[in-house]
């Protein structure tokens, strides 16, 4: 049963984590102060290419994707 119940928790924490993220740092979510969020659509796209580019999008942007690069290069690399 504890590996159901890690797994679980695995899941609950990416979850928590997601909607911390998107409620602290997504510029359409303003919820801190009554003007912010009567402040209708603002055109803040300095922000929003901040919150999309963030540092994990970042690091995988030249990456291969390949889940194992390794392991594929030995099955298909003809020498």
């Amino acid at each position: 049963v504890y590996p159901l119940f890690a797994a679980t928790g695995v899941a609950v924490g990416i979850c928590v984590m997601q909607l911390v993220r998107n409620i602290s740092t997504n510029p359409e979510v303003r919820w801190v102060t009554k003007e912010n969020r009567t402040a209708g659509v603002l055109d803040n796209f300095a922000e929003g290419e901040k919150y999309s580019q963030h540092a994990l999008r970042k690091f995988v942007r030249n990456k291969a994707p390949e889940i194992m690069p390794n392991i594929n290069k030995f099955f298909t690399d003809p020498n």
